[in-house]
């Protein structure tokens, strides 16, 4: 349990630090951006562990590949939400 929880802790830091290389963070701190990103993978593997049934398990391809892509999407949303608050100041 401990080593999939870990896994995607780190396949998020992975995916947000290589996002936010690729978005136009514009004033954002890149470290919030990346915590981000592994809260969202950490959230993304629970859910797919949740509605698949399969219990958290030491390495589990499927649900590293939607923590990953839960990832993006948390610090994509997390960047257009940025973007947006800091325009309106």
């Amino acid at each position: 349990m401990l080593l999939g929880i870990m896994g995607w802790v780190a396949l998020g830091l992975i995916a947000g630090f290589i996002v936010s290389k690729l978005l136009n963070l514009k004033g954002d701190d890149p470290k919030m951006g990346i915590g981000m990103a592994a809260g969202g993978a950490v959230v993304g593997g629970v859910l797919y562990s949740f509605f698949s049934g399969n219990a958290v398990s030491g390495f589990n391809v499927m649900s590293i590949m939607y923590a990953a892509i839960a990832a993006i999407v948390v610090l994509i949303a997390w960047h257009t939400m940025r973007k947006h608050s800091l325009s309106r100041h």
